[in-house]
């Protein structure tokens, strides 16, 4: 069946390669997610018989938007749709069921860490072949076709079963419901040294995960609990909801504060940890210590070799570039290459598919390798559990001896979120301005060494990525970073990353946001944000 539109919702909204996010009425608007699903089908070619995942976080208006997804991909000639059951697949774990079935690509639905409800977000993303993202020339054309597009393809049939594993016929296309934690399971079990965990925990090593009544929950209950041994209730909030429960789905120290509180009581367990909406961030927080996400990439780059799937070493290490530069020290003393790349996942899909890199972050707490295309954070926690089985010592001890052989950089993010737009873009043009005049300049104790606006040149593919980022440089390795996210749904998100570097083991105990006082203070002058925001303080500090 052909529905005409009558009108065409997406002029103005460009989606990244994060996808379309926007609030849930506005995707329940006639024709909304119809309208943008059949314009990522008519952006692709060669698809005819082929096979297509579908799944997301369980988020409020999953199942309708899969079933409506699984209907249009019908009509448009995909061969097989692959869909988790309860229409649950976590974005690691959709990357990986591309992978492992070799399907022509996949749709995401999830607004990654945001908040759901009926009123709250929701998001659609298409990821190719690879496992990962789609690349801007996809995301562009897609774009591009939501301006034109007066019609789309639909199955009129009803609606498929997807809480009962199986194959069913929606026309000429073969839907099958598959179990969406197992091959995700598997994949893990073959990388990461169960036993040796297995063994730590019934020694008497406590672990608590935080799924944040998202996604993680299914995957975190059948690999910790089930194959793991960690005792039942070791897995906090589990079951995901299409609210997250009311909670905010970010793995941070705000909105994850419960396990923060739990960690750092006198009788805590000896690990925690906690992932977000979808599954591709993570939080690791040890007794007594929470680590910085920039901290914990360096961390498990430093020790991967400890665990089965990287035995052989590391081909390169890849980080973002508001990401500390902590990693960089580990890939210079392992003699690998070290990448430094926009934000943005796609850009180490490229090092990841040529063999350049093997292990990759974001400083906003997404981590990941190279047995997937995205970020993952239960991989993250397992890695984790892995190095500290083999190593027998806290993840206190662990943090600490890398700090005394690497240096530490004290590093923070402060988050001024639903900032007004035009506001936040002035603040970032009148930052631009003053860049050129920025070097030599004292800042009391501080001096500027360099000051640009971060472009990156893809060694892959040769395109090039440019206004990623300001970057103020002052001597000694300290830096001041300013951005703007585009993972909200309203306003502006103005990111600032502060960072230190202090190899100096005596003085390694500071507090982060002292260490960080005086750049924290150089960053509120240089880019006026007090003045321009009218915020006084961040919403979010990690």
């Amino acid at each position: 069946m052909i529905k005409s539109l009558s009108t065409n919702p997406y002029s103005d909204q460009k989606p990244g390669t994060s996808g379309l996010r926007k609030k849930v009425p506005v995707f329940q608007q006639k024709n909304y997610a119809e309208n943008f699903i059949q314009s990522i089908f008519d952006s692709l070619e060669g698809f005819a018989g082929e096979t297509l995942v579908i799944g997301g976080d369980g988020r409020y208006y999953n199942r309708e938007v899969i079933q409506k997804a699984i209907k249009m991909a019908a009509a448009n000639g995909f061969g097989r749709v692959l869909v988790g059951r309860g229409g649950i697949l976590s974005t690691p774990a959709a990357s990986n069921v591309i992978r492992k079935y070799k399907a022509f690509g996949g749709i995401v639905l999830s607004a990654s860490h945001n908040p759901g409800g009926p009123t709250e977000d929701f998001g659609i993303k298409y990821n190719v072949g690879n496992g990962g993202p789609a690349p801007e020339k996809v995301t562009d054309a897609i774009f591009d076709r939501t301006k034109v597009i007066d019609s789309y393809k639909i199955a009129n049939v009803a609606d498929v079963n997807l809480d009962v594993e199986g194959s069913q016929q929606v026309e000429d296309m073969t839907v099958t419901v598959i179990d969406p934690v197992a091959d995700y399971a598997e994949l893990m079990e073959s990388l990461f040294d169960f036993s040796a965990i297995r063994k730590l925990i019934s020694g008497g090593f406590r672990v608590v995960f935080d799924a944040m009544s998202a996604v993680t929950g299914p995957y975190a209950k059948e690999i910790i609990e089930k194959r793991l041994g960690a005792p039942k209730g070791s897995v906090m909030n589990f079951i995901p909801l299409p609210d997250f429960g009311g909670h905010h789905p970010d793995p941070n120290l705000v909105h994850a504060r419960a396990l923060y509180e739990i960690m750092m009581a006198h009788d805590a367990p000896d690990f925690g940890a906690a992932s977000d909406g979808d599954g591709d961030r993570n939080l690791i927080i040890g007794k007594g210590i929470f680590v910085t996400p920039s901290d914990s990439l360096a961390i498990l780059a430093a020790n991967a070799h400890l665990a089965p799937g990287y035995a052989k070493g590391l081909a390169g290490i890849a980080r973002s570039m508001p990401t500390s530069g902590a990693a960089d020290r580990v890939a210079e003393k392992l003699g690998i290459g070290l990448y430094e790349t926009p934000t943005g996942w796609k850009f180490f899909g490229n090092l990841l598919d040529e063999g350049m890199a093997t292990i990759c972050g974001e400083e906003s707490a997404g981590t990941g390798s190279n047995h997937v295309r995205e970020k993952d954070g239960l991989w993250a926690v397992l890695l984790w559990l892995n190095i500290l089985a083999v190593r027998k010592e806290s993840a206190l001890d662990i943090v600490r001896q890398h700090w005394s052989t690497y240096g530490r950089n004290y590093y923070s993010r402060h988050d001024y979120e639903g900032v007004d737009s035009d506001a936040a873009n002035g603040l970032i043009t009148a930052l631009r301005d003053k860049l050129a005049g920025l070097p030599g300049k004292n800042f009391g104790a501080l001096t500027v060494e360099t000051a640009d606006d971060f472009s990156y040149n893809d060694p892959v593919d040769k395109s090039v990525s440019k206004n990623q980022g300001i970057r103020i440089l002052f001597r000694g390795g300290s830096r001041v970073v300013f951005r703007l996210s585009g993972t909200g749904t309203s306003g502006a998100t103005l990111r600032v990353y502060i960072e230190r570097f202090e190899p100096d083991p005596a003085r390694h105990d500071l507090d982060t946001q002292e260490a960080l006082a005086d750049l924290i203070a150089v960053a509120d002058e240089l880019a006026e944000i007090k003045a321009r925001t009218g915020r006084q303080e961040p919403s979010v500090i990690t």
